[in-house]
Order: structure tokens, then sequence, then C-alpha cells
């Protein structure tokens, strides 16, 4: 364990943290078992007074807090700073020892786990092969009246190499408590889909681990799935077995992806407009369709469409292919010739980014003046919105959507659409139905009356 962990067991070592020290020390250290403790001496008032985040609402909550007596996101930072080399799978001076599968144990004092309890944290640990042992804590002993906490003890046994054994916590402890230390941004995706990259992509709680360790943050949560998909092995899915093939769920966004190439498809379309396009991933899947001769990509955002330039790998792209595919920057509340002549059009999660007052303007452009045979949009169902752990009442999942309708609100609209502009729309449920709240996503197909008549 010495030479794995790169810590001598005759030494207490330590490491400076954000807001404290890392001790690692060995109790025992024998032929036959050997234990090591890494124990945390965190001072919430030094981490206030040093964190500039917290300047601004300086409030008790800073200093009193249960940071020093919990496993946390500062325990994942500090098994990152004391056993990097072991949790990156190097050993110097015994490489063999890296693979070698041994037998370990492991105690976790006192692990916060809110929204989920027991239940949720042998959700995560069992699947990846431990045997777990939990204690729950009351709030009180001397008032049981009050009830239990969201405090356990938790005692981890499995057959694991050490490297992934540092991994599990590194990314289950913080998934399992919310309050991060630290800012949750792209290069915590990174750090998510690195650490986990041997056993997140097929583990069955992955879209739970993604959203709780990554706080739901939406945009977070969906880049982390369609990367966790891609690092799928298609031939392991192929030959899995079918219980193995439901553990191993698709992203709602790749869902709604194939929902829409489906109608796309199925429509007859030769030509194709992505409005709203991103970073380019609809459009991979229809270069893919040798039926759509012509597909346009638009985006309001230049740096996006820079983005699904390189995705798509244009500048390397054979030219009987690229001659098929066109993106340019536009608004889709400006009226635009470019977008006239084509049999489909595609306006995936892009109506709830606009101003509701700017919809007619939307429409107008889109069913009045570019007229292609078939739409296909989709939106978020607001009602699903009560389903998601730490999101606010009132509150929409994007910071950048203006508005999002209920079932009943879009198909309203939908039917106005299609009254004013001579369309035929229908509406249908994208995603897993809950039976309350109802689909996640939700989408209409409008097709063009008069094309419809005289096909």
């Amino acid at each position: 364990m010495g030479y794995l962990l790169h810590k001598h067991p005759d030494k207490l070592q330590s490491v400076e943290m954000p807001a404290g020290q890392a001790h690692i020390f060995y109790p025992i250290a024998k032929d036959d078992i050997c234990s090591v403790c890494l124990l945390l001496d965190i001072d919430p008032v030094l981490f206030a007074r040093k964190n500039k985040a917290n300047r601004a609402d300086l409030t008790l909550a800073h200093y009193v807090n249960d940071r020093p007596y919990v496993a946390s996101s500062f325990l994942s930072v500090a098994l990152a700073k004391s056993f990097a080399t072991a949790m990156n799978g190097h050993c110097k001076q015994m490489p063999h020892l890296v693979e070698e599968i041994m037998p370990f144990e492991v105690s976790i004092a006192v692990l916060p786990a809110p929204k989920g309890g027991e239940k949720l944290i042998r959700s995560l640990f069992e699947p990846l092969g431990y045997t777990v042992n939990v204690t729950n804590h009351p709030l009180d002993e001397r008032f049981p009246e009050w009830g239990r906490s969201k405090y356990y003890t938790v005692s981890l046994a499995g057959a694991q190499t050490l490297k992934s054994l540092l991994s599990h916590l590194y990314v289950l402890i913080p998934a399992l408590d919310y309050e991060k230390h630290y800012w949750i941004g792209e290069s915590e995706v990174n750090k998510l889909l690195d650490k986990g990259k041997d056993w997140l992509p097929t583990h069955p709680e992955r879209t739970q681990i993604t959203n709780r360790y990554l706080k739901n943050l939406r945009p977070l949560t969906r880049l982390t799935t369609d990367r966790l998909i891609e690092m799928e092995n298609p031939e392991d899915t192929e030959e899995a077995g079918s219980e193995e093939h439901e553990l191993k769920k698709v992203s709602l966004h790749q869902q709604r992806l194939d929902a829409v190439l489906e109608v796309l498809v199925s429509s007859g379309a030769k030509s194709v407009l992505d409005l709203g396009c991103g970073e380019g991933k609809l459009l991979k899947m229809l270069l893919k369709e040798h039926q759509f001769q012509q597909i346009m990509g638009m985006d309001v955002s230049h740096r996006s469409l820079g983005r699904a330039a390189d995705n798509l790998r244009l500048e390397r792209m054979p030219a009987m292919k690229r001659e098929r595919i066109n993106l340019i920057q536009g608004s889709l509340t400006y009226r635009d010739d470019r977008l006239a002549g084509y049999d489909a059009a595609a306006v995936v999660e892009v109506i709830e980014h606009l101003e509701e007052d700017r919809l007619a303007t939307f429409a107008a452009v889109l069913f009045g003046h570019a007229r292609p045979k078939t739409v296909v949009l989709t939106t978020p169902n607001r009602t699903y919105n009560q389903l998601f752990e730490n999101m606010k009442e009132n509150t929409f999942r994007h910071n950048d959507h203006r508005f999002e309708w209920t079932e009943a609100e879009f198909e309203k609209w939908v039917l106005q659409i299609s009254e004013k502009y001579g369309y035929e729309g229908v509406t249908k449920p994208l995603g897993e139905s809950h039976p309350e709240y109802g689909p996640p996503s939700q989408m209409a197909i409008f097709q063009q009356i008069n094309s419809k008549t005289s096909a």
C-alpha cells in the first residue's frame, strides 16, 4: 500500500487544502493487514474568509456548518491531492500492483445523503461490487421525536484495484452531498468523465450520479450524458444481454434527436433546415442519411457554429459530402430568404429561448415565409420540472429560458399556428412519462396541408 499510495507507512504526512489540511497516516501496517487513514482538518472560518465568492453574503452559515465533520467535496479534493499518482494508476517501483485486485474495507465516518438516504447510498455503491452497511443517525438522541438526520456512517467491503476504489470515492462522495465548495463548471465535467471513464458509462444510476455531481445544471448534465454515450463501446452494447441493455439508459437529449430524425426521414424530405443547430449533433445524424441531399444549419451564435464545424470536421470532409451541408448565422425572428424552399425544418429545444412576445414573429418567419412542408419542433414540459431535485419553484430548467409550457399550453399554441398558417399539427410526448407530471419534453409535428393534399 505504501508503494501504491506513494506514502510511507512510518511517516505522518500532510497536504495543504483550500481551508485546512489533510493528514495521511497508517494505524496498522503489517504483512497481512494495512490500514490507511485520511483525516481532514477543515477550518470553516478560514474558508469563508479566503473564498471570494462568499464575501458578498457573509451569513453565519459560512462559519457554522457541517463541513469540518462530514465527508464532502473537501474529501474528494483531498483524495485527488493526497493520492493523485495512485488514482491515475501509476506505481513506478511496483507497476504490477496497479491492476491487482485486493480485498478492501472502507469506513466513512459521517456521510451526508440528502434526498435519498440509505437507498441512494446502496444504489450508487452496490452495482460496483461493494457490500454496503449503513447506519443512520438521529438528529438528537435526547429528542427522538425530531426524527432521523441526513447523516450516515457507511462501511464498504469489496475486491477492487486501488485505482478503481479511489475513483469510486472521488465521484460518489460529492454526488451524495450537494454542498460543493467549488464552482461547478465545464472543468467538473472533464473531471467526472476522467475519473469515471472505466465504470460510469455502464453504471445503472449514471444519470442520477451525473445530475447530483453537477448539481442538476442542465447544460452540463446534457453535455456529460452525451459524452458518456459516445464513450460506450457499440460492440459491447450489441452483445450485452437484455438486462444489461436496460441499465444503459439513453439520455433524454438523444431520445429527442432520434425522434426528430425519425419524423424527418419518414416525411420523405430531401432538403432539411436545422434551426438553432447549436454544436451540430442533429446535423451529424442528418448527414448519415443519404436521403437528405441539402442540409442547412442555422444558429444565432457564431461560436456555436464554429464548434459545429469542428464537430462535423467540415475542413476534412470529402467534397461530395461537403456540398450537401451549409452553416449560416441568422436569427429566427427576422425574415430570411435563405430559409425558403426547404422540404422540412427541425427546431429542437429552441423556442423557449425566445421572449414569449417574439413567438408571433418566429411563426411568421418559419410558417409564413419559409413554409417548409414539414416542421418538427420540441420544447420542455414545465409540469415535469417538479421531479427535478434541487430545482426551486417557479424557475426554469435553464437560466436562458424565457418561458416553459405545460402540455395543454403547448397544444393550444400548436393549434393556433396550424389554423393560421395552413398546417396540420399534432403533439407527442418525448421521454418516459410520469403518471402525474407527464413527459419531460414534448414534440409537435406540422404538416403543410396543401403539400399533404397534393401528395
